[in-house]
């Protein structure tokens, strides 16, 4: 009987633990990696939305200009900041105001604003070269606008032929004057298009001089391109040599008009040849009226354009497209050059009126 009792309490013994541990395996989780997540009763399965691709970084460029003294400088700003709109970039702007030391601390102060890329319009281009070694020590490309940034690791140079503007002009005044005595004026020595310029210049002038057609009666720079520096040298020389002047090669627009003007107070705005440069609406006026024989036009809505769309490829990493080089007197930078056009009385029209860069009742007064 014992034997039959000890038997029996061993089996419940053994079903009793059988069925604790078929219990305790029923509430166990899943363990499985396929296994789908239980949701709680009475809760909807809710889908993840996807997660959307983040924003592309607003590109940030900043502009130093040396000034908006010339009509030209106005015209390049404006069409920058339309383009960056257009593109949806912010464009920073500052303005020396024709002052170096300020450009420079401008520049740092646009480089301390994360700009991505910094073009600059140089107002002295060996004074500038340290903006570029700041710019690159924070991860920043420059680009030299028209001004070449001299003694520099500059990275991209955009401007026109500058020493062919410069053959412009003395080609003009060596078709329209034959002999005579001529005041030759150079644009700010800070500017090292001014050089390129006169370089250009001497290809026609100088043959003219060396045969004695020409006598140099003024050789001069004018500081800082200023119509009124330029006035008091051309009034300075009409006095030294008693009005005795057949023509005049002036750098640019600005200084045309003074140089027209001192002519003008003695009478002869008109009887003398006079070049100039930039394609400005009071030159375009003075071309129409015969007082001014010549600009050149270097049309800012095109190299504006350029600067701008190479300043957003290099920010992006992608190469500007440079199609030539401009040494600086340390390196060969890779430069962006467009062509510049010699515009007088006979195509006047065509150039600046028909191609919509000035309006005709502007130039024409009707």
């Amino acid at each position: 009987m014992k034997r039959k009792s000890r038997i029996i309490a061993m089996l419940l013994t053994l079903l009793l633990t059988v069925t604790l541990f078929a219990g305790c395996t029923k509430q166990q989780e899943p363990t499985g990696t396929n296994q789908p997540p239980q949701t709680p009763a009475g809760e909807e399965t809710k889908t993840p939305e996807p997660s959307k691709p983040a924003e592309e970084k607003k590109i940030k460029i900043g502009l130093s200009l040396a000034t908006l003294q010339e009509e030209r400088w106005v015209r390049d700003k404006e069409v920058m900041e339309a383009l960056c709109k257009e593109k949806g970039a912010e464009l920073a702007v500052q303005v020396a105001d024709l002052d170096a030391a300020k450009q420079n601390s401008q520049c740092e102060n646009l480089i301390s604003q994360g700009v991505d890329v910094l073009i600059v319009v140089a107002q002295d281009g060996e004074a500038a070269a340290p903006i570029v070694e700041k710019a690159h020590a924070a991860g920043i490309k420059v680009l030299a606008y028209d001004r070449m940034i001299m003694n520099s690791d500059v990275d991209l140079y955009l401007s026109f032929d500058n020493v062919k503007v410069g053959e412009l002009q003395g080609k003009w005044l060596t078709d329209n004057l034959d002999k005579g005595n001529i005041v030759w004026l150079a644009g700010s020595p800070t500017d090292n298009n001014a050089k390129l310029f006169k370089q250009g210049n001497a290809k026609y002038l100088q043959p003219k001089i060396d045969s004695g057609d020409y006598k140099v009666v003024m050789e001069q720079d004018v500081v800082d391109w200023k119509p009124d520096n330029a006035l008091k040298l051309m009034e300075n020389a009409l006095t030294a040599n008693n009005n005795n002047i057949q023509g005049v090669l002036a750098p640019n627009d600005g200084t045309a008009g003074a140089c027209i003007q001192a002519l003008a107070a003695q009478g002869l705005a008109g009887k003398v040849p006079v070049t100039g440069q930039d394609a400005e609406l009071a030159a375009a006026k003075r071309i129409a009226e015969g007082t001014q024989g010549m600009t050149v036009f270097k049309d800012t809505r095109e190299l504006g354009k350029a600067a701008i769309e190479a300043a957003i490829k290099i920010a992006k990493g992608e190469d500007p497209g440079a199609n030539n080089t401009v040494n600086n007197n340390k390196i060969d930078v890779p430069s962006i050059l467009l062509t510049p056009v010699a515009i007088d009385k006979n195509n006047l029209d065509k150039e600046l009126i028909e191609s919509g860069y000035l309006k005709r009742e502007d130039v024409y007064g009707n």
